[in-house]
């Protein structure tokens, strides 16, 4: 399960995207008023995004922010990984912590953390290659088969 600061993240990547052809920065209020966050919230997201490569930003008169990179180049993992430390609740799939469960006795031959492993790099594998770009794409050719003519 990930966290709505996580999931407010991907949805104004997913935004911003949508926006990046026009090369036009985007109002933080606009991206709060479409996407349903709350602004205050929605800032400290941004600057997040922002400082870790993702994002710029432009001042003044028709600022706001953009995409650093094309989407095609930003995961779904990549964001995710900003605010999300994946299977935290168990501290043996921690690669940098390497931490046995208090209660286990058998380690890395646990069962448990065997199939947890297992989900942990399958998740990963998929958020890795998921581009927004491709979302993007996939989100705009569902919306076109859902119009009728008459």
């Amino acid at each position: 399960m990930i966290s709505k600061k996580t999931k407010y993240a991907l949805k104004a990547v997913l935004m911003l995207t949508e926006k990046y052809a026009s090369k036009e920065p985007v109002l933080i209020a606009q991206i709060a008023e479409s996407e349903s966050i709350p602004k205050k919230f929605l800032e400290s997201i941004l600057l997040e995004l922002k400082n870790k490569g993702l994002l710029q930003s432009k001042k003044g008169k028709g600022g706001g922010y953009l995409l650093a990179r094309s989407p095609n180049q930003i995961s779904f993992g990549e964001v995710i990984g900003i605010f999300e430390n994946p299977f935290g609740a168990l501290p043996c799939l921690n690669s940098s912590a390497h931490k046995r469960c208090e209660e286990c006795k058998k380690g890395t031959t646990c069962g448990i953390h065997m199939v947890m492993q297992e989900v942990y790099r399958t998740t990963s594998s998929i958020l890795n290659i998921t581009t927004f770009q491709e979302i993007h794409d996939r989100m705009r050719n569902t919306s076109q088969e859902a119009m009728y003519f008459i």
